[in-house]
């Protein structure tokens, strides 16, 4: 059995659960429920998100989780973009009603900034990013060290249109506000696997899924 071990640099059950089950079964001998691990169970630190884009604040978290155990890390960070907004609230939108989590005061502020605005002008998108940052064997460039860093980041997103009102009671953040295009339902009224199939966080994990189980099987 291999003892590989990866951490999620996350306090989001959720994000560990899903990472856990799309690696389920693509490395032989893995045992993902203890093999891959969130940042909590191995005293990694919290990190502020301080980058200017999505790529950078999963970078920094995953970099830091790295260098604070030693282990492959791998972080995310994602957001609500606003055509009408040029983006917004982007990597604010945890915290776009001024304090950091709060769903319902972000939702409730969103859906009043976007009151006069018809459907017609009302896309938006949920994007990700996630980073994957490991040390590995270096080439003859840098011997003296003997070990490099690899860093990889993948991004996915969600196109749909911002509702006047939440709905459903699945999902987190807007979910109940972002009703994805070819779909009537809102992101929160989805079943858990549709969701997880179309989102955006699911085309990126899917995207680096590849670099992780090459590192895992390693």
């Amino acid at each position: 059995m291999t003892g590989a071990q990866l951490v999620l640099a996350t306090h989001n059950a959720g994000k560990l659960r899903e990472l856990r089950e799309l690696l389920r079964g693509q490395v032989p001998g893995l045992d993902v429920d203890t093999a891959v691990v969130d940042a909590a169970s191995v005293g990694a630190p919290d990190v502020r998100e301080t980058g200017v884009t999505f790529a950078e604040n999963a970078l920094l978290k995953a970099r830091a989780v790295h260098e604070a155990t030693g282990l492959p890390a791998l972080a995310d960070d994602s957001g609500l973009a606003v055509d009408v907004l040029h983006g917004a609230p982007g990597i604010f939108s945890a915290r776009w009603a001024g304090r950091h989590g709060d769903d319902q005061a972000n939702l409730e502020l969103l859906l009043a900034q976007l009151g006069d605005i018809d459907a017609a002008h009302r896309g938006a998108e949920f994007r990700c990013a996630v980073a994957l940052v490991a040390s590995s064997p270096l080439q003859a460039a840098d011997r003296e060290s003997g070990v490099g860093v690899i860093e990889h980041v993948e991004e996915g997103t969600l196109r749909g249109t911002l509702l006047t009102a939440p709905r459903g009671a699945h999902g987190f953040g807007y979910d109940p506000i972002l009703q994805p295009e070819g779909y009537k339902l809102s992101c929160a009224e989805l079943a858990p696997a549709v969701k997880n199939a179309i989102s955006h966080r699911g085309e990126a994990f899917r995207k680096i899924l590849p670099a992780v189980i090459e590192l895992l099987s390693s």
